[in-house]
């Protein structure tokens, strides 16, 4: 009796311990273990913090390791739950975490995999338009035009509109860096003395910049506000204003600043550049040594 009441309990622990999650019970498990990451990372961040051995540029470097590596792993988790639960609401949760940070050949599959129902949620429409954009404009493919009305000019406070269109400048064998901003977004402001620098150094035949103005009336701005920035920041090179979103849609650009180099031929060489890679992307692509 002994014996099969052993073999009786075995079978029900391993009934138990088979039995399906709740979606509450898996989201609670991935938001654990999201919040160890966090944690790994803080931890990690307090000890780079508190050592006054490292430079200032190595303490730099670190902490960039760390987010790297943090992050690399906070996506792993979550595209792992996407694919693993294509018809729970946990995968809305895990796509929300690395939607911004996943490579799009990677979150592509898993979204592909989801439910039809949940497909349907409208963040993950949004999610879908936009990597099909960020894969149409991936590195190594040509670009993509667009036409915008452009401000030329106000006279007597009236806006003359001119349509102007990125085909204008791209494609037409210079390499062209392109800066996708805004006036009111405080990291656009803080990349455009990079750009003035790289503008200054190379511009000519073979190179040239062009801002392209977006998201505008997102903050309750318009052309004026482009215009009157560039002004005040020196932006005296090519410009395009009053593009609203249709740039960023065409090109999946989720957040701005967001700087492009194109090739002579219109080709994506790098998007994403900011800081210091941005001397350094323009300097390769032109062949000449920092």
């Amino acid at each position: 009796m002994k014996k099969l009441f052993t073999i009786a309990a075995c079978a029900l622990m391993a009934f138990v311990s088979c039995k399906q999650q709740t979606n509450a019970e898996k989201t609670q498990a991935y938001q654990d273990a999201m919040d160890a990451l966090i944690q790994e990372y803080q931890t990690g961040a307090d000890a780079l913090q508190a050592d006054s051995t490292l430079a200032k540029e190595d303490l730099y470097a670190k902490f960039a390791e760390l987010e790297e590596k943090v992050t690399e792993k906070m996506n792993s988790l979550a595209l792992a739950t996407i694919k693993k639960n294509p018809k729970d609401s946990v995968s809305l949760v895990a796509l929300r975490d690395c939607y911004y940070t996943a490579d799009p050949e990677e979150l592509q599959p898993a979204i592909n995999a989801l439910s039809e129902e949940l497909k349907q949620d409208r963040f993950v429409q949004r999610v879908m338009e936009s990597l099909a954009a960020k894969v149409a404009t991936k590195e190594g493919n040509k670009f993509v035009d667009f036409t915008v009305s452009h401000v030329a000019a106000v006279e007597n406070g009236e806006p003359k509109f001119e349509q102007v269109s990125l085909s204008d400048y791209v494609g037409k064998g210079k390499f062209m860096l392109v800066d996708f901003w805004s006036p009111w977004c405080p990291p656009c402001k803080r990349e455009i003395p990079n750009i003035k620098s790289i503008y200054e150094k190379y511009h000519g035949d073979n190179f040239d910049v062009l801002s392209v103005s977006v998201w505008e009336e997102s903050r309750g701005m318009n052309y004026q506000n482009t215009i009157d920035t560039a002004v005040v920041y020196g932006i005296n090179w090519n410009q395009i204003n009053n593009g609203h979103s249709e740039p960023t849609n065409l090109y999946g650009i989720d957040g701005i600043p967001h700087i492009i180099l194109f090739g002579p031929d219109g080709t994506i060489l790098k998007r994403g550049l900011a800081g210091e890679e941005l001397a350094a992307a323009v300097a390769e692509a032109l062949g000449v040594n920092e």
